[in-house]
């Protein structure tokens, strides 16, 4: 005797070899015997053989029409030995029951389960809305292969191309653009972005990589809602202060500006004097919505989107030739000794004479001039002279604090591109001509204006804290490797910077942090020790929180795009000038920085050198889709130990920072076969290269 019986779903039949009152010892045809239990048995027969039976009703199920079957069906539950007499005569035999089993099960749209070989059929209405919902499902299944055959063929279809970056990183696994995409990627043995961009869906790498991070960064656009700079309706004094500014000609945010006062007379006035937008609007303001719902300016090669509009921005800029409102802290200080003997911070008007031009001033004031060694035959040269020997005084009280100088060894890198006549100031193409220049960290005039910041920063930070008001810190509790910078709202050391406290507030048109500080620093300003009553952030205000969190994220995100975008311009660069061999340093597992470039890759032959070890490496191929390089070593070109860079803390953690934006770009695409319908967070993402 023979049995069929269910086993979780599946249906499978063998000798009977024993039984018992609630189970049966059954051998399947593999000669597997399995307890059974008698509650599960849907059929005992005696012929035909059990995989001849299942054969015969598999291919019999396929002949009943759902349709008529339900028809047939009665109202209430029924077997499916009893739909079998129904639906194909009384006399029917083994095969005919074991088939109307079968095609039942698998019909859960017309017929409900209800156990031990039972079914009861769905309601009309049930029926008539599974029906569209296959059918649905077959079109869809139509509309992918379509689709997918289109990308194939070499054409992306507008539903997929509209969906790109959705597809590629923020995926709905389940919809049918990202399925054909799959689907064409598996058929034409490609990589998605290779089959993509032959497809049309991706016109240039640039493109891919800028409309990626505004799909992932701006989803509705990068322009501003119709916005009026409010006007400052304070009476702000006029300053005697004769003000210039230090930045990069292609600034136009000019936040921050120095002055001084008091040469020759023993006793210096020093002045940071920043704009002031906070004493323009309020939080919660229209003005202020927009600034918060960007956190930032982003900055990029030959391109930037301002975190106000320009008309907002150019309001309160500190351009020369105006007085412009500032929130000014002045420094008196002993002219001998440069001891800082008090501070003040006032709401003024100041007079901005020059904003002077790093890129055209770096060769001319130099530290030669401003030590008097050369002849400084610029503007403001003693007030520069003045302000130098300040910034190597705090600098050298930083480094007591911190325990041990800071070290500018690595450069910072300037891009520029050269743009086609008629194209200037516009948003890059892509395929412009990148110029890379380098440019000394801790040049003259990086050190001076660096040097006014953090002083500025780090007293603000300390006044608001002794007039009670919150703000946002900034705070390492030490310089050990792995402990980093953290954002909070109480006033804590700064370890890697050597500083009791220390604060943004000085970029307030580009970081909205440094604005809400302002904020804080305007109460204390107008409102002396009853500023906490006052001011717009009150102690433990969650809102700070919520700013803290909100900025990081977004400050993180675009500092992720800059140097990927940094890294495409490189990677042209490479290509633009035919480099194929570079000199590097060896990071850790085969890690190389470039010595001469902005560039992290992996470089194989360097995996087991130590940290430090300096070699020669040949580029052998880039891919500016996934900003992958692929390299080997040539030689090493120092003696076989490791630099002394290799034990220094700071060093080891930028190297950790930079080797983790140094990999190829990573796609949220599943192509394994039974990757469907699962979140991005559940599947393996795959390469893009």
């Amino acid at each position: 005797m023979f049995a069929l019986f269910d086993d979780a779903g599946k249906f499978l039949a063998g000798r009977v070899m024993s039984e018992a009152d609630s189970s049966m010892q059954v051998e399947l045809e593999s000669g597997k015997r399995v307890k059974v239990k008698s509650a599960n048995v849907l059929l005992k027969f005696d012929k035909p053989a059990p995989a001849e039976l299942i054969a015969e009703g598999q291919r019999l199920a396929q002949e009943i029409d759902l349709d008529l079957a339900w028809e047939f069906a009665p109202e209430g539950e029924f077997g499916f030995a009893d739909l079998a007499r129904d639906y194909f005569d009384a006399k029917c035999g083994t095969a005919h029951q074991v088939a109307a089993l079968f095609r039942l099960f698998e019909a859960p749209h017309y017929f409900r389960r209800a156990g031990k070989g039972q079914f009861k059929k769905a309601a009309e209405e049930t029926v008539k809305a599974a029906l569209l919902g296959i059918e649905r499902k077959r079109q869809q299944a139509l509309q992918i292969e379509a689709w997918a055959a289109e990308l194939v063929a070499g054409t992306c279809p507008k539903p997929i191309a509209d969906q790109i970056y959705k597809i590629l990183f923020k995926p709905d696994k389940n919809g049918p653009e990202y399925k054909a995409v799959v689907e064409a990627t598996r058929a034409s043995h490609k990589a998605p972005l290779d089959l993509l961009k032959a497809a049309g869906a991706i016109s240039s790498p640039y493109q891919f990589h800028w409309k990626r991070f505004l799909f992932e960064e701006f989803p509705k656009g990068v322009g501003f809602p119709a916005l009026s700079a409010p006007e400052i309706k304070d009476e702000l004094p006029l300053s005697a202060a004769q003000a210039f500014s230090i930045d990069d000609s292609a600034t136009t945010e000019i936040d921050d500006a120095l002055s001084v006062q008091g040469l020759g007379s023993g006793t210096i006035i020093f002045g940071v004097h920043i704009a002031a937008p906070g004493l323009a609007f309020a939080p919660d303001s229209a003005v202020d919505k927009v600034a918060r719902e960007r956190f930032s300016t982003v900055y990029m090669p030959g391109w930037k989107l301002t975190m106000l509009p320009d008309e907002v921005v150019q309001a309160y800029t500190l351009i020369e030739g105006r007085d412009c409102p500032a929130v000014s802290i002045y420094f008196t200080i002993d002219e001998a000794t440069l001891a800082i003997q008090s501070s003040e911070t006032k709401l003024e008007r100041v007079s901005i004479r020059a904003n002077l031009r790093h890129d055209k001033l770096d060769g001319v004031i130099t530290a030669a001039t401003l030590s008097g060694e050369a002849t400084a035959d610029y503007a403001f040269a003693p007030e520069l002279a003045f302000t130098f020997r300040l910034a190597n005084a705090l600098k050298a009280q930083r480094e007591v604090v911190r325990g041990k100088p800071e070290n500018f060894n690595r450069p910072d890198y300037n891009f520029r591109l050269e743009r086609e006549a008629g194209n200037e100031g516009n948003e890059p193409k892509g395929d412009e001509i990148v110029r890379i220049s380098t440019r000394v960290r801790g040049s003259p005039l990086d050190l001076i204006v660096a040097e006014a910041m953090i002083l500025a920063n780090s007293t603000w930070g300390g006044w608001l804290n002794e007039m009670g008001l919150p703000g946002i810190y900034r705070s390492q509790a030490s310089m050990a490797p792995g402990v980093k910078v953290r954002m909070g709202t109480r006033a804590q050391p700064h370890a890697g910077m050597g500083v009791a406290q220390y604060t943004w507030a000085t970029s307030p048109l580009r970081r909205y942090v440094d604005l809400v500080n302002q904020w804080q620093i305007i109460a204390c300003a107008k409102n002396g020790r009853t500023a906490a009553l006052v001011a717009p952030f009150k102690p433990k205000d969650a809102q700070l929180f919520s700013i803290i969190s909100g900025f990081d994220a977004a400050y993180t995100a675009y500092n992720g795009f800059q140097n990927g975008i940094e890294r495409f311009w490189t990677l042209r660069y490479l290509v633009q000038n035919q480099i194929t061999e570079l000199t590097a340093t060896v990071m850790k597992d085969g890690l190389v920085r470039a010595d001469e470039l902005p560039l992290v890759f992996k470089a194989l032959g360097c995996e087991h050198l130590a940290r430090g070890a300096h070699v020669r490496v040949r580029i052998t191929g880039t891919d500016e889709m996934t900003l992958d390089v692929h390299a080997t070593l040539i030689e090493r070109l120092d003696a076989a130990q490791a630099s002394a860079e290799a034990t220094d803390a700071e060093a080891m953690d930028e190297d950790e920072d930079e080797a983790a934006g140094s990999g190829p770009l990573t796609l949220a695409l599943d192509l394994s076969a039974d990757g469907e319908g699962e979140s991005a967070s559940d599947t393996p993402e795959v390469a893009a290269t």
